[in-house]
């Protein structure tokens, strides 16, 4: 085959967050096939640091630093009547790469990393495209503006609006486009008209896990973490993501003090990025902890006994139910935070919907050491078994076209 234009909002590394994680493993993926072009955003200082990172694995690259503000993106996107999402991460040198590259390379194949890069897929290109969606960023608009009060609600509403028909675009326009989990799949077809839901090609393409670098016996616990005697629950995450905030806040505040009648000791551990300033005001305070962005999650997931996930809006397969099962840790969660993972409940990880439910299912597990131990231990089997990277991204090469033999060598 020839070669592949490689398209994506976040710079792919460091692979610390769950987009950046998928974005990182399949760029690796399709490098192992053919010579790759890189066209992406950096958030900051970190990502741009990575840059050397990128040069070793791209045939080239355009690492551009995104410093538009969500105050002139929004008025961009209402002159110009295009989602916020897309306006956001509209950039003349990324437009500039992408034509010089497909002008100058034999670009056969397009891959495109979350909806905002569908804007620079020439029209006029002729080769294959296939479109990782991830989730359905439309559905996640609607939600938020369901909850949302004026003018919040008309904003999401309207960006909703906008990226439905964009994703139906999108979706005409790749011979293939990728969901995280069967669920969001059978999400983002039932939301396209009959005529496109019987033409576009829609498939899943989950999320994997690295359990050799996710595996409790070879960390060290945190010792900051280790400090508190009682049973510690953790949950992990980008903290300046809307539906994390709110499941960190669900878990301090309704959730961990059912949790302290069993045992008064207990704590809840947050460990992530950019927490805002409502979180860390909660630090130390009723065994709440929240520690921002540590510089190795698996220390402070090897120091907790389960993991508590009580996310109320959660788009795909999450990445800190996999990293947590593949430690051996206990999970107890949402159904929303279990989607896509096709684990058992009661024996990979606990389900639950309540506050109290989520609750009575945690005590449960901490009363129990042996049965908590059981369950985390079948968790990091599952997770071992099933959920490589090298497993889930497999079909990637016959997607690209590739004959079976030849996908078998890049598999």
């Amino acid at each position: 085959m020839g070669e592949i234009l490689f398209l994506a909002h976040r710079m792919p590394f460091p692979p610390n967050r769950g987009d950046k994680i998928r974005s990182h493993h399949v760029l690796r993926c399709l490098a192992g096939i053919a010579p790759v072009h890189v066209a992406t955003f950096a958030d900051d200082a970190a990502d741009l640091a990575e840059e050397g990172e990128l040069d070793k694995l791209a045939a080239s690259h355009c690492l551009v630093l995104r410093s538009k503000n969500l105050a002139l993106a929004g008025v961009e996107g209402l002159l110009r009547g295009k989602p916020v999402s897309l306006t956001a991460f509209h950039h003349p040198a990324i437009a500039v790469y992408v034509r010089k590259v497909l002008a100058e390379r034999p670009i056969d194949t397009i891959y495109a990393f979350s909806g905002q890069m569908g804007q620079y897929i020439p029209d006029d290109f002729a080769g294959r495209v296939l479109f990782d969606f991830v989730d359905v960023d439309s559905a996640k608009f609607e939600a938020y503006a369901q909850s949302a009060r004026a003018p919040r609600k008309w904003i999401d509403a309207r960006e909703a609006r906008l990226l439905t028909a964009e994703e139906a675009r999108l979706a005409r326009r790749s011979a293939v486009s990728l969901l995280v989990s069967n669920e969001e799949a059978a999400l983002f077809r039932a939301r396209l008209n009959p005529e496109d839901r019987a033409t576009c090609d829609i498939r899943a393409l989950r999320n994997g896990i690295d359990s050799r670098l996710f595996d409790r016996s070879l960390m060290r616990p945190a010792p900051a973490m280790l400090d508190r005697a009682g049973p510690r629950m953790i949950f992990t995450g980008q903290m300046d993501y809307a539906p994390n905030i709110a499941a960190a806040e669900r878990a301090i505040e309704r959730i961990l003090p059912l949790v302290r009648e069993a045992f008064p000791d207990a704590s809840f551990h947050v460990v992530g990025r950019n927490p805002p300033e409502q979180l860390l005001a909660r630090h130390g305070q009723n065994g709440a902890f929240v520690w921002g962005g540590v510089e190795d999650i698996r220390e402070w997931l090897a120091a907790a006994d389960l993991a508590l996930v009580p996310l109320e809006l959660a788009r795909g397969i999450q990445n800190k139910v996999l990293e947590a099962m593949s430690m051996g840790l206990p999970v107890v969660l949402t159904p929303a935070a279990a989607t896509g993972i096709g684990g058992i409940d009661a024996h990979h990880y606990a389900v639950a919907d309540s506050d109290l439910a989520l609750a009575e299912r945690a005590i449960a597990l901490l009363s129990d050491h042996d049965h908590g131990w059981a369950m985390g231990l079948e968790a990091r089997r599952f997770v071992v078994e099933g959920m490589s990277w090298q497993a889930t991204l497999a079909p990637l090469a016959a997607m690209l076209g590739l004959g079976e033999a030849a996908a078998r060598h890049a598999a």
